[in-house]
């Protein structure tokens, strides 16, 4: 499949917890980092053509998906939401300071489209009932996003694990422990269910930015 160079970055718990609870803001675990973590994330950042999240990130995080901490281009951002259903105040549709795609489907409500596209984002509709990356990824290529950073969460990893379309994963480690049996974690889905079928890495590198170690993986099959 012709698609980008794609990069899932995360912070993790030791546990592999993304938040604190469902539902809860990843910001809350984000605030652990330090300058030089948060450093290295806008490094990558910087770097690649697309940046991605889940709709529901978008809902509880409000992110802007900027490039700060280093100087650099921001990158555009990528927002998979089956009915189209962002706020409309939310950061990222503040096209001014970066350019925004929605990826969607047929059964967004064009009235919500049209206000989206009011405010300068540009519109994909990809899949029938939910987002299908199969058909979104080419058109991400095709519209010059030959690497995309994706940083979650759990159900649009899900997303790329499945399909095989990942090439590295870079994890910033938090040196705390969430528990919780229904806490999101790195990957959530349905998961693999074989062993023969599980996805391999090889570690690349690893070293510490601040007090926070940092995992380098490359997807080897």
């Amino acid at each position: 499949m012709k698609r980008p160079y794609v990069i899932i970055v995360s912070e993790v718990s030791v546990d592999g917890k993304l938040t604190l609870y469902r539902g809860a803001s990843s910001k809350e675990l984000m605030s652990l980092m330090d300058e030089e973590a948060y450093r290295y994330l806008h490094e990558i950042r910087a770097k690649v053509d697309g940046i991605m999240v889940g709709c529901e990130t978008v809902r509880t995080d409000n992110p802007s998906l900027t490039v700060r901490y280093v100087k650099g281009k921001n990158p555009v951002r990528v927002i998979p939401c089956s009915t189209a259903n962002v706020p409309i105040d939310a950061n990222i549709l503040n096209t001014e300071e970066a350019k925004t795609i929605i990826a969607t489907t047929k059964r967004a409500p064009a009235e919500r489209l049209k206000k989206i596209e009011e405010k300068g984002a540009e519109i994909i509709v990809a899949g029938e009932e939910l987002v299908d990356f199969d058909a979104l990824l080419p058109e991400l290529y095709d519209r010059g996003i030959k690497t995309l950073m994706v940083e979650g969460g759990a159900s649009i990893n899900w997303e790329f694990i499945r399909r095989r379309a990942v090439d590295e994963i870079r994890l910033i480690h938090l040196p705390v422990i969430v528990g919780g049996e229904n806490v999101p974690t790195l990957v959530g889905g349905e998961g693999i269910k074989r062993l023969k079928n599980l996805l391999h890495l090889r570690i690349r590198a690893h070293f510490k930015r601040g007090h926070q170690l940092i995992t380098e993986w490359e997807v080897v099959s």
